[in-house]
Protein backbone atom coordinates (compact mmCIF):
# COMPACT_ATOMS: atom_id res chain seq x y z
CA UNK A 1 0.00 0.00 0.00
CA UNK A 2 1.39 3.72 -0.57
CA UNK A 3 0.17 5.90 2.07
CA UNK A 4 2.23 8.92 0.66
CA UNK A 5 4.51 10.09 -2.25
CA UNK A 6 6.77 13.07 -1.97
CA UNK A 7 8.40 14.80 -4.46
CA UNK A 8 10.90 17.99 -5.41
CA UNK A 9 12.71 19.37 -8.00
CA UNK A 10 11.34 17.32 -10.49
CA UNK A 11 10.04 18.46 -14.05
CA UNK A 12 7.20 21.03 -12.72
CA UNK A 13 7.31 20.74 -9.13
CA UNK A 14 10.28 23.04 -7.75
CA UNK A 15 9.41 22.98 -4.16
CA UNK A 16 8.45 19.73 -2.63
CA UNK A 17 5.08 18.48 -2.54
CA UNK A 18 3.35 15.24 -0.96
CA UNK A 19 0.08 13.45 -2.07
CA UNK A 20 -1.20 12.25 1.19
CA UNK A 21 -3.46 8.61 0.63
CA UNK A 22 -4.80 8.85 3.76
CA UNK A 23 -7.86 8.50 4.97
CA UNK A 24 -9.23 12.40 5.92
CA UNK A 25 -12.67 11.74 7.28
CA UNK A 26 -13.02 11.06 11.09
CA UNK A 27 -13.65 7.48 12.30
CA UNK A 28 -12.16 5.90 8.90
CA UNK A 29 -9.92 3.25 9.96
CA UNK A 30 -8.70 2.53 6.79
CA UNK A 31 -4.99 2.54 6.31
CA UNK A 32 -5.06 4.16 2.71
CA UNK A 33 -7.78 5.45 0.46
CA UNK A 34 -8.83 2.55 -2.48
CA UNK A 35 -8.87 5.39 -5.00
CA UNK A 36 -6.83 8.82 -5.73
CA UNK A 37 -7.93 11.18 -8.68
CA UNK A 38 -5.96 14.24 -9.47
CA UNK A 39 -7.35 17.16 -11.31
CA UNK A 40 -5.40 20.23 -13.01
CA UNK A 41 -5.17 22.15 -16.40
CA UNK A 42 -3.56 21.04 -19.68
CA UNK A 43 0.22 21.66 -18.41
CA UNK A 44 -0.45 21.92 -14.87
CA UNK A 45 2.09 19.18 -13.83
CA UNK A 46 -0.72 16.37 -12.88
CA UNK A 47 1.47 14.22 -15.15
CA UNK A 48 4.53 15.73 -14.08
CA UNK A 49 3.70 13.87 -10.43
CA UNK A 50 3.03 10.46 -11.92
CA UNK A 51 6.06 11.14 -13.72
CA UNK A 52 7.76 11.44 -10.29
CA UNK A 53 6.81 8.20 -9.15
CA UNK A 54 7.35 6.17 -12.60
CA UNK A 55 11.46 8.27 -12.18
CA UNK A 56 11.46 6.52 -8.84
CA UNK A 57 10.35 3.10 -9.77
CA UNK A 58 13.55 3.18 -12.48
CA UNK A 59 15.82 4.18 -10.42
CA UNK A 60 15.01 1.50 -7.85
CA UNK A 61 14.62 -1.40 -10.54
CA UNK A 62 17.11 -0.21 -12.76
CA UNK A 63 19.81 1.94 -11.41
CA UNK A 64 22.15 -0.85 -10.66
CA UNK A 65 21.98 -2.87 -13.51
CA UNK A 66 20.65 -0.65 -16.63
CA UNK A 67 22.21 2.80 -15.41
CA UNK A 68 25.64 3.54 -17.70
CA UNK A 69 28.69 4.31 -15.06
CA UNK A 70 30.15 6.86 -16.30
CA UNK A 71 27.28 8.89 -17.38
CA UNK A 72 25.74 10.30 -14.12
CA UNK A 73 22.20 10.48 -13.26
CA UNK A 74 19.78 11.47 -16.39
CA UNK A 75 17.27 13.57 -14.40
CA UNK A 76 14.71 16.11 -14.82
CA UNK A 77 15.15 19.01 -12.54
CA UNK A 78 12.84 22.26 -12.43
CA UNK A 79 14.54 24.64 -15.24
CA UNK A 80 12.80 28.22 -14.56
CA UNK A 81 15.27 29.06 -11.82
CA UNK A 82 18.84 29.90 -11.97
CA UNK A 83 19.23 26.90 -9.11
CA UNK A 84 17.04 24.03 -10.32
CA UNK A 85 19.99 22.05 -12.08
CA UNK A 86 22.23 22.76 -9.04
CA UNK A 87 19.38 21.73 -6.35
CA UNK A 88 19.04 18.36 -5.07
CA UNK A 89 16.00 16.18 -6.72
CA UNK A 90 14.09 14.64 -3.63
CA UNK A 91 11.70 11.57 -3.78
CA UNK A 92 10.34 9.72 -0.86
CA UNK A 93 7.34 7.21 -0.29
CA UNK A 94 5.47 5.95 2.78
CA UNK A 95 4.85 1.97 2.73
CA UNK A 96 2.98 -0.70 3.76
CA UNK A 97 4.30 -3.92 2.58
CA UNK A 98 3.06 -6.96 4.61
CA UNK A 99 1.60 -5.66 7.61
CA UNK A 100 4.82 -3.24 8.20
CA UNK A 101 5.38 0.42 7.39
CA UNK A 102 8.58 1.45 5.63
CA UNK A 103 9.86 4.77 4.61
CA UNK A 104 12.10 4.89 2.01
CA UNK A 105 14.15 8.04 -0.38
CA UNK A 106 16.91 9.46 -1.49
CA UNK A 107 18.23 13.02 -3.28
CA UNK A 108 20.32 12.95 -5.93
CA UNK A 109 21.86 15.57 -8.43
CA UNK A 110 23.05 14.78 -12.34
CA UNK A 111 26.31 13.10 -11.20
CA UNK A 112 25.48 10.64 -8.15
CA UNK A 113 22.70 10.00 -5.30
CA UNK A 114 23.74 11.88 -2.45
CA UNK A 115 21.52 10.60 -0.17
CA UNK A 116 19.50 7.25 0.65
CA UNK A 117 17.27 5.77 3.49
CA UNK A 118 14.99 2.95 4.52
CA UNK A 119 13.79 2.59 8.02
CA UNK A 120 10.67 0.09 8.69
CA UNK A 121 7.89 0.52 11.49
CA UNK A 122 7.42 -2.94 12.93
CA UNK A 123 5.39 -2.55 16.43
CA UNK A 124 5.22 1.38 15.59
CA UNK A 125 8.64 1.31 16.52
CA UNK A 126 11.60 3.14 14.01
CA UNK A 127 13.94 1.06 12.86
CA UNK A 128 16.87 2.15 10.48
CA UNK A 129 17.76 -0.69 7.79
CA UNK A 130 20.00 1.63 6.49
CA UNK A 131 21.24 4.96 5.65
CA UNK A 132 23.60 6.55 2.97
CA UNK A 133 25.76 10.04 2.74
CA UNK A 134 27.63 9.86 -0.64
CA UNK A 135 30.04 6.93 -0.59
CA UNK A 136 29.30 5.97 2.97
CA UNK A 137 26.49 3.61 4.12
CA UNK A 138 25.63 2.76 7.25
CA UNK A 139 23.40 -0.33 8.51
CA UNK A 140 21.17 -1.58 10.93
CA UNK A 141 23.26 -3.36 13.63
CA UNK A 142 20.23 -5.83 13.45
CA UNK A 143 21.28 -7.30 9.98
CA UNK A 144 25.05 -8.05 10.97
CA UNK A 145 24.40 -11.85 10.23
CA UNK A 146 24.77 -11.11 6.35
CA UNK A 147 27.66 -8.95 6.63
CA UNK A 148 30.00 -10.80 4.02
CA UNK A 149 27.22 -10.02 1.27
CA UNK A 150 26.40 -6.04 2.71
CA UNK A 151 30.21 -5.89 1.67
CA UNK A 152 29.79 -7.11 -1.61
CA UNK A 153 26.84 -5.05 -2.34
CA UNK A 154 28.35 -2.07 -0.49
CA UNK A 155 31.54 -2.42 -2.99
CA UNK A 156 29.35 -2.76 -5.98
CA UNK A 157 27.42 0.36 -5.42
CA UNK A 158 27.97 2.71 -7.91
CA UNK A 159 27.72 6.91 -7.15
CA UNK A 160 25.03 6.79 -9.97
CA UNK A 161 23.32 3.49 -8.44
CA UNK A 162 20.93 3.05 -5.66
CA UNK A 163 21.74 0.52 -2.75
CA UNK A 164 18.43 -0.86 -2.88
CA UNK A 165 18.84 -1.46 -6.63
CA UNK A 166 22.48 -3.11 -6.06
CA UNK A 167 20.88 -5.17 -2.84
CA UNK A 168 18.33 -6.71 -5.20
CA UNK A 169 21.08 -8.73 -7.43
CA UNK A 170 21.16 -11.11 -4.14
CA UNK A 171 18.02 -10.81 -2.67
CA UNK A 172 19.22 -9.94 0.61
CA UNK A 173 16.51 -10.25 3.33
CA UNK A 174 15.37 -7.92 4.81
CA UNK A 175 16.07 -5.11 2.90
CA UNK A 176 14.06 -6.58 -0.21
CA UNK A 177 10.21 -6.39 0.63
CA UNK A 178 10.59 -2.51 -0.19
CA UNK A 179 12.13 -3.36 -3.66
CA UNK A 180 9.55 -5.74 -4.42
CA UNK A 181 7.16 -3.29 -3.85
CA UNK A 182 8.28 -1.17 -6.96
CA UNK A 183 9.10 -4.11 -8.87
CA UNK A 184 6.12 -5.63 -8.90
CA UNK A 185 3.25 -4.11 -6.61
CA UNK A 186 3.37 -0.27 -8.55
CA UNK A 187 1.66 -0.97 -12.00
CA UNK A 188 2.46 2.24 -14.32
CA UNK A 189 0.39 3.32 -17.32
CA UNK A 190 1.73 6.44 -18.73
CA UNK A 191 -0.59 8.85 -20.87
CA UNK A 192 -1.23 8.08 -23.84
CA UNK A 193 0.39 4.71 -23.71
CA UNK A 194 -0.86 2.22 -26.37
CA UNK A 195 1.79 -0.54 -26.69
CA UNK A 196 1.80 -3.03 -29.48
CA UNK A 197 -1.18 -5.94 -30.12
CA UNK A 198 1.85 -8.56 -29.18
CA UNK A 199 2.54 -6.24 -25.69
CA UNK A 200 -1.06 -6.36 -24.54
CA UNK A 201 -1.69 -10.31 -25.73
CA UNK A 202 1.29 -11.19 -23.58
CA UNK A 203 0.18 -9.22 -20.43
CA UNK A 204 -3.46 -10.86 -20.84
CA UNK A 205 -1.88 -13.90 -21.76
CA UNK A 206 0.57 -14.43 -18.43
CA UNK A 207 -1.74 -12.84 -15.72
CA UNK A 208 -5.62 -14.04 -17.26
CA UNK A 209 -5.67 -17.21 -19.73
CA UNK A 210 -3.31 -19.22 -18.29
CA UNK A 211 -5.79 -19.37 -15.34
CA UNK A 212 -9.79 -20.94 -16.50
CA UNK A 213 -11.08 -18.58 -13.62
CA UNK A 214 -9.57 -15.24 -14.38
CA UNK A 215 -10.32 -15.52 -18.11
CA UNK A 216 -13.77 -16.40 -17.15
CA UNK A 217 -13.85 -12.69 -15.33
CA UNK A 218 -11.55 -11.01 -17.90
CA UNK A 219 -14.35 -12.32 -20.88
CA UNK A 220 -17.23 -11.14 -18.34
CA UNK A 221 -15.67 -7.30 -17.71
CA UNK A 222 -15.17 -7.03 -21.84
CA UNK A 223 -19.00 -8.33 -22.12
CA UNK A 224 -19.83 -5.91 -19.10
CA UNK A 225 -18.59 -2.66 -20.54
CA UNK A 226 -21.02 -3.03 -23.67
CA UNK A 227 -18.15 -2.68 -26.17
CA UNK A 228 -19.48 -5.80 -27.86
CA UNK A 229 -16.97 -8.48 -27.99
CA UNK A 230 -17.91 -11.86 -26.69
CA UNK A 231 -14.20 -13.61 -26.88
CA UNK A 232 -10.86 -13.22 -27.03
CA UNK A 233 -7.86 -15.84 -28.21
CA UNK A 234 -4.36 -15.33 -28.38
CA UNK A 235 -1.64 -17.61 -30.02
CA UNK A 236 1.78 -17.41 -28.66
CA UNK A 237 5.55 -18.70 -28.82
CA UNK A 238 8.35 -19.18 -26.98
CA UNK A 239 12.51 -19.73 -27.19
CA UNK A 240 13.14 -22.28 -24.68
CA UNK A 241 17.12 -21.70 -25.71
CA UNK A 242 17.31 -18.45 -23.70
CA UNK A 243 15.83 -19.91 -20.75
CA UNK A 244 18.84 -22.57 -20.76
CA UNK A 245 20.88 -19.50 -20.65
CA UNK A 246 19.07 -17.41 -18.16
CA UNK A 247 19.65 -20.57 -15.64
CA UNK A 248 23.05 -20.88 -16.51
CA UNK A 249 23.83 -17.23 -16.05
CA UNK A 250 21.88 -17.47 -12.74
CA UNK A 251 24.08 -20.19 -11.60
CA UNK A 252 27.29 -18.24 -12.26
CA UNK A 253 25.92 -15.63 -10.11
CA UNK A 254 25.13 -17.82 -7.33
CA UNK A 255 29.02 -19.11 -7.70
CA UNK A 256 30.37 -15.22 -7.77
CA UNK A 257 28.47 -14.71 -4.89
CA UNK A 258 29.94 -17.92 -2.63
CA UNK A 259 33.65 -17.17 -4.15
CA UNK A 260 33.06 -13.18 -3.01
CA UNK A 261 33.97 -14.04 0.78
CA UNK A 262 36.60 -16.36 0.46
CA UNK A 263 38.52 -14.27 -2.55
CA UNK A 264 41.95 -11.82 -1.62
CA UNK A 265 41.72 -8.15 -2.25
CA UNK A 266 43.05 -8.30 -6.54
CA UNK A 267 40.04 -10.86 -6.98
CA UNK A 268 37.42 -9.19 -5.49
CA UNK A 269 38.35 -6.57 -8.11
CA UNK A 270 37.97 -8.81 -10.55
CA UNK A 271 34.70 -10.98 -9.24
CA UNK A 272 33.01 -7.43 -9.08
CA UNK A 273 33.72 -6.88 -12.52
CA UNK A 274 32.23 -10.24 -13.10
CA UNK A 275 29.59 -9.79 -11.21
CA UNK A 276 28.31 -6.96 -12.95
CA UNK A 277 28.66 -8.34 -16.17
CA UNK A 278 26.45 -11.23 -15.25
CA UNK A 279 23.60 -9.22 -14.06
CA UNK A 280 23.67 -7.02 -17.27
CA UNK A 281 23.10 -10.41 -19.40
CA UNK A 282 20.59 -11.92 -16.76
CA UNK A 283 18.59 -8.97 -16.97
CA UNK A 284 18.68 -8.90 -20.44
CA UNK A 285 17.95 -12.28 -20.72
CA UNK A 286 14.85 -12.06 -18.37
CA UNK A 287 13.16 -9.36 -20.78
CA UNK A 288 13.69 -11.00 -23.95
CA UNK A 289 12.68 -15.19 -22.24
CA UNK A 290 9.01 -14.11 -21.31
CA UNK A 291 8.12 -12.07 -24.34
CA UNK A 292 5.61 -13.87 -26.87
CA UNK A 293 5.20 -13.41 -30.08
CA UNK A 294 1.43 -13.43 -30.33
CA UNK A 295 -1.61 -12.27 -32.07
CA UNK A 296 -4.57 -10.87 -30.51
CA UNK A 297 -8.17 -11.25 -31.97
CA UNK A 298 -11.33 -10.43 -31.18
CA UNK A 299 -14.42 -12.24 -31.72
CA UNK A 300 -17.82 -10.43 -32.58
CA UNK A 301 -20.33 -13.39 -32.97
CA UNK A 302 -18.68 -15.68 -35.44
CA UNK A 303 -16.49 -12.91 -36.85
CA UNK A 304 -13.18 -11.92 -35.94
CA UNK A 305 -11.13 -8.95 -35.44
CA UNK A 306 -7.86 -7.89 -34.67
CA UNK A 307 -6.67 -5.26 -32.42
CA UNK A 308 -5.98 -3.40 -34.98
CA UNK A 309 -9.49 -2.98 -35.94
CA UNK A 310 -10.64 -1.73 -32.43
CA UNK A 311 -11.54 1.75 -31.50
CA UNK A 312 -8.90 3.83 -28.98
CA UNK A 313 -11.44 3.06 -26.46
CA UNK A 314 -11.78 -1.14 -26.54
CA UNK A 315 -7.80 -0.93 -26.82
CA UNK A 316 -7.56 1.15 -23.73
CA UNK A 317 -9.83 -1.33 -21.72
CA UNK A 318 -8.30 -4.42 -22.87
CA UNK A 319 -5.11 -2.58 -21.48
CA UNK A 320 -6.32 -1.68 -18.58
CA UNK A 321 -8.32 -4.79 -17.44
CA UNK A 322 -5.04 -6.72 -16.61
CA UNK A 323 -3.24 -4.50 -14.75
CA UNK A 324 -6.95 -3.80 -12.63
CA UNK A 325 -7.47 -7.54 -12.08
CA UNK A 326 -3.86 -8.40 -10.91
CA UNK A 327 -4.33 -5.46 -8.36
CA UNK A 328 -7.68 -6.35 -7.07
CA UNK A 329 -6.08 -9.90 -6.81
CA UNK A 330 -2.88 -8.68 -5.08
CA UNK A 331 -3.60 -5.36 -3.37
CA UNK A 332 -1.08 -3.42 -5.93
CA UNK A 333 -1.39 -0.18 -6.86
CA UNK A 334 -2.66 0.93 -10.21
CA UNK A 335 -1.11 4.60 -11.35
CA UNK A 336 -3.02 5.87 -14.73
CA UNK A 337 -2.57 8.75 -16.64
CA UNK A 338 -5.40 10.24 -17.91
CA UNK A 339 -7.59 7.24 -17.14
CA UNK A 340 -10.61 9.10 -18.68
CA UNK A 341 -8.80 9.31 -22.62
CA UNK A 342 -11.11 7.43 -24.78
CA UNK A 343 -13.51 5.79 -22.16
CA UNK A 344 -16.74 6.74 -21.46
CA UNK A 345 -17.75 8.61 -18.10
CA UNK A 346 -19.78 5.52 -17.07
CA UNK A 347 -17.44 2.90 -17.45
CA UNK A 348 -14.88 4.73 -15.72
CA UNK A 349 -16.92 4.95 -12.94
CA UNK A 350 -17.90 1.52 -12.77
CA UNK A 351 -13.84 0.98 -13.05
CA UNK A 352 -13.19 3.22 -10.19
CA UNK A 353 -16.70 1.66 -8.15
CA UNK A 354 -14.45 -1.65 -8.46
CA UNK A 355 -11.05 -0.02 -6.23
CA UNK A 356 -14.47 1.33 -3.62
CA UNK A 357 -15.97 -1.68 -2.96
CA UNK A 358 -14.72 -3.86 -0.52
CA UNK A 359 -16.45 -7.15 -2.22
CA UNK A 360 -14.24 -6.52 -5.24
CA UNK A 361 -11.10 -5.48 -3.40
CA UNK A 362 -10.87 -7.23 -0.26
CA UNK A 363 -6.89 -6.85 -0.33
CA UNK A 364 -6.54 -3.33 0.16
CA UNK A 365 -5.26 -2.32 -4.00
CA UNK A 366 -5.63 1.18 -4.94
CA UNK A 367 -6.10 2.93 -8.40
CA UNK A 368 -4.06 6.63 -8.50
CA UNK A 369 -5.09 8.18 -12.20
CA UNK A 370 -4.74 11.88 -13.56
CA UNK A 371 -8.16 12.95 -15.46
CA UNK A 372 -10.59 16.15 -16.65
CA UNK A 373 -13.43 14.29 -16.31
CA UNK A 374 -15.55 17.00 -14.26
CA UNK A 375 -18.61 14.61 -13.60
CA UNK A 376 -16.44 12.79 -11.64
CA UNK A 377 -16.60 15.11 -9.44
CA UNK A 378 -20.48 14.16 -9.04
CA UNK A 379 -23.20 12.00 -8.67
CA UNK A 380 -23.46 9.55 -11.42
CA UNK A 381 -25.85 6.55 -10.91
CA UNK A 382 -27.41 8.28 -7.58
CA UNK A 383 -23.67 7.71 -6.35
CA UNK A 384 -20.42 9.95 -5.88
CA UNK A 385 -17.96 8.64 -7.45
CA UNK A 386 -15.23 10.11 -5.26
CA UNK A 387 -15.38 10.91 -1.78
CA UNK A 388 -14.00 14.19 -1.17
CA UNK A 389 -11.03 12.72 0.60
CA UNK A 390 -9.86 11.18 -3.05
CA UNK A 391 -9.62 13.73 -4.58
CA UNK A 392 -6.53 16.24 -5.70
CA UNK A 393 -5.97 18.96 -7.56
CA UNK A 394 -2.19 20.53 -9.52
CA UNK A 395 -1.80 24.06 -10.38
CA UNK A 396 0.99 26.09 -11.84
CA UNK A 397 1.87 29.37 -10.19
CA UNK A 398 3.02 32.61 -12.27
CA UNK A 399 6.82 30.86 -12.22
CA UNK A 400 6.02 27.97 -13.87
CA UNK A 401 5.68 25.65 -10.58
CA UNK A 402 3.52 23.41 -10.04
CA UNK A 403 1.70 23.07 -6.57
CA UNK A 404 -0.41 20.25 -5.11
CA UNK A 405 -3.37 20.57 -2.92
CA UNK A 406 -6.12 18.22 -2.24
CA UNK A 407 -10.54 19.08 -1.80
CA UNK A 408 -10.27 18.45 1.42
CA UNK A 409 -9.17 22.21 2.00
CA UNK A 410 -12.02 23.40 0.91
CA UNK A 411 -14.59 21.88 3.77
CA UNK A 412 -16.85 20.99 0.74
CA UNK A 413 -20.27 20.30 2.15
CA UNK A 414 -22.60 17.00 1.14
CA UNK A 415 -24.73 19.28 -0.59
CA UNK A 416 -22.40 21.43 -2.56
CA UNK A 417 -22.10 20.61 -6.38
CA UNK A 418 -18.46 19.52 -6.65
CA UNK A 419 -18.32 19.33 -10.35
CA UNK A 420 -20.09 22.90 -11.16
CA UNK A 421 -17.94 24.57 -8.80
CA UNK A 422 -14.91 23.01 -10.03
CA UNK A 423 -15.71 24.46 -13.83
CA UNK A 424 -16.66 27.34 -11.80
CA UNK A 425 -12.90 27.71 -10.31
CA UNK A 426 -13.73 27.73 -7.05
CA UNK A 427 -11.22 24.54 -6.23
CA UNK A 428 -8.76 26.62 -9.09
CA UNK A 429 -6.97 23.95 -10.51
CA UNK A 430 -8.61 24.89 -14.48
CA UNK A 431 -7.29 27.21 -17.33
CA UNK A 432 -8.14 30.88 -17.58
CA UNK A 433 -9.86 31.08 -20.88
CA UNK A 434 -11.71 33.91 -22.61
CA UNK A 435 -13.85 33.15 -25.92
CA UNK A 436 -12.53 36.86 -27.02
CA UNK A 437 -9.35 35.98 -27.12
CA UNK A 438 -9.91 32.60 -29.24
CA UNK A 439 -12.00 34.60 -31.40
CA UNK A 440 -9.21 37.55 -32.53
CA UNK A 441 -6.66 34.85 -33.21
CA UNK A 442 -9.01 33.37 -35.67
CA UNK A 443 -10.04 36.64 -37.31
CA UNK A 444 -6.48 37.90 -36.86
CA UNK A 445 -4.82 38.66 -40.47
Amino acid sequence: MLRSFRLGNHKSFAEEQELLLMPAQPGDKRPVVPVTAIYGANASGKSNLLDGLAFMQRAVTNSFARWEVDEGVTRNPFRLCADGGDAASVFVVDLIVDNIPYTYGFTLNDDEIREEWLYSYPKKRERKLFERDGDEIRFSSTIDDIKAKLELVESLTRPNSLFLSAIAQTRLEPLMPVYRWFKSQLLMRPSGYYPFSTRIADRINSSILHSPENRKRFVALLQAADIGITDLHIEETTDPELSVELGTTEELIENKEAAFSQASPAEKEKIKSEFERLHRRRDVLSRRVHQRRMELKLEYGTTSFSLGDESAGTVSWLQLLPMVLEALDSGQVVVVDEIDTSLHPLLTTQLIGLFKDAETNPNGAQLIFTTHDASLLGTILDDEALERDQVWFVEKDTDGASSLYPLTDFKPRKEHNRELRYLGGSYGAVPVLDHQDFAEAVLRR
